[in-house]
This record gives C-alpha cells, sequence and structure tokens, in this order.
C-alpha cells in the first residue's frame, strides 16, 4: 500500500465514531427517548440526521432525534398551534429530567458538556404528512417544514452502495475539511447534499475525488441546493456574504488538494501528506 493510500486509510478510520462514543450516544437518546414517551402520546420516535446516515464526524457534537406525536392523542392540537408553543412544550417536558435544556431552532438541545463525547442529544417534534413523511416546527420562520429524514438515508446508503461504499467515508472526509478550514460552509448538511449530486460512479481515489468536489463546489456554492428527499426546499439557506466566504474556502481547499495531488504524483508522498494535513489535521497521519 502506498503511503498516500495508507494515509486516507488511517484518516477515513480516525473519522469513525468510537465503540465508547456509539455506547454513550446510545445511552443518552434511549433514556430521553423513553422519558418523552411517558410523558406524551407518540406513534414513533427514531434517529435522524449524520448519525443515523453514518456520516458524522469526529468529535460527536450531536445526536438528532425525532419524537412523532400522535394527532389522537392529548399532544395532537399542538399541530394547529404556532411552532413555538410546541417546541416549548416539549422543552417543559424534557426539563423535567434534563433542566439545563435549551431551544435551538427547529430542537429541543440537551447539552452533555464540551468535554464529553457526546455533546449533546437533539429532539425535534414532528408530525406525520398523509404525504408522506412529516412536517417539523420552524419558529424562526413560524412555519411548519416537510422534511423525510428516512429518505435522506435511503439515498446515502443508496449512494455509498453505487461507489462501492466510499461515498459515506468521502463525505465524512469534506466535512473535516470543512470544519478544519473554519467551518464556513453551513449546514455541514449541505455539503452532503453537495456531494450527493457531485460524486458519480465509478468512485475513483479519494485524492482525486476531493480535488473535483472542491473545484465544483466553489463554482456552485451560489446555486440552490433542494432538499434530496423532495420537501425541504433549499438547502443553502446561507447569505451572499457567507457564500462568498464559502466560495473562498472551498476554493482554498481545491488548491490544497491539487498540491498534494502534485507532490503525489511527483514522488513525495509524505510531503503530499503534509498537504493533505492542512485540510485534515492530525486526523490525516503521516505513515
Amino acid at each position: 500500500m502506498s503511503v498516500i493510500a495508507e494515509a486516507f486509510k488511517n484518516l477515513s478510520s480516525n473519522l469513525e465514531i468510537t465503540a465508547t462514543e456509539q455506547a454513550t450516544a446510545i445511552r443518552r437518546h434511549h433514556r430521553i427517548r423513553d422519558h418523552v414517551r411517558t410523558q406524551w402520546d407518540l406513534i414513533e420516535d427514531f434517529l435522524t440526521g449524520s448519525y443515523r446516515r453514518h456520516t458524522k464526524t469526529k468529535p460527536m457534537s450531536d445526536v438528532d432525534v425525532f419524537v412523532v406525536i400522535d394527532p389522537d392523542g392529548p399532544q395532537g392540537q399542538l399541530r394547529y398551534k404556532e411552532p413555538h408553543v410546541v417546541l416549548d412544550e416539549l422543552k417543559a417536558v424534557v426539563n423535567d429530567k434534563w433542566p439545563d435544556a435549551v431551544l435551538d431552532g427547529m430542537a429541543v438541545v440537551i447539552p452533555f458538556g464540551t468535554d464529553s463525547v457526546v455533546t449533546s442529544i437533539e429532539v425535534v417534534p414532528a408530525f406525520e404528512r398523509s404525504e408522506g413523511g412529516w412536517v417539523i416546527p420552524d419558529p424562526d420562520r413560524s412555519r411548519w417544514l416537510a422534511t423525510n429524514p428516512k429518505d435522506h438515508h435511503k439515498l446515502t446508503t443508496s449512494k455509498n452502495q453505487e461507489c462501492d461504499g466510499n461515498f459515506v467515508p468521502f463525505v465524512k472526509m469534506v466535512k473535516a475539511a470543512n470544519r478544519e478550514l473554519g467551518g464556513t460552509v453551513t449546514p455541514s448538511f449541505l455539503l452532503e447534499v453537495m456531494a450527493h449530486d457531485i460524486v458519480r460512479s465509478p468512485y475513483g481515489l479519494h485524492s482525486d475525488e476531493l480535488v473535483f468536489f472542491f473545484a465544483n463546489a466553489a463554482d456552485r456554492v451560489h446555486e440552490v441546493f433542494d432538499d434530496p428527499a423532495g420537501l425541504g426546499g433549499d438547502v443553502n439557506t446561507m447569505t451572499a456574504a457567507q457564500r462568498a466566504e464559502a466560495q473562498q474556502a472551498l476554493g482554498d481547499a481545491r488548491r490544497i488538494a491539487e498540491r498534494a495531488v502534485d507532490l503525489a504524483d511527483a514522488g513525495s508522498e509524505r510531503a503530499a501528506v503534509k498537504e493533505w494535513q492542512k485540510l485534515f489535521g492530525t486526523r490525516m497521519s503521516n505513515p
């Protein structure tokens, strides 16, 4: 195995959620889901987000949970209230056990400390849609937002299979690079949606795919990227100023990746790894 191939293998491994992190996440999100079920009538509750899609990178900052409210139960009337009302009531339920829980956007967030292996669990209340999927409260825009995270999971699983198991590790690498460069592309889900559109099968070398992605993403960061489930609208919610900053960061990432590839092609693989470390930090170790 070449030095570059081994470095990317180590990077992929270092971005994986550890057994300890996994066990902690499972213990915590089950406790929270169990508690909400004792207080509210639910149809179901399930994991969502990048943790469920296996595209979560370390450090594992949050785990997302949907709690789907029974429309015929006592909480069913919340569907016809302003979106902030259901979040306020869910926060009151959660605060019984976790008094530090706070509202953040569309979720009630239970923090566990910055030094924790799982720093928060985010609980999102939802109602089923007759057309499929769910609606969730969007208090910032005073609306109920249609979404289908289970479709997101299916699409990612399918894409990963098309790319011979390389798509999920690739998305983690892109997210890790974005974090290393200051997290200018937001939300991180946008990077995943971009990757669905840009990455094609057959998947090549990680190094070549990264150059291609950063170049295309930089060119297209001002475009609309619709929710892949076809419900949530444009995932690219950045302002014009944020898009300009993201374009600069993605361009920087492309230039770093191109230099790394050129160094490897010239036979300077260890120098190439050092260049890649500008995108991935110590998670990419030099073999």
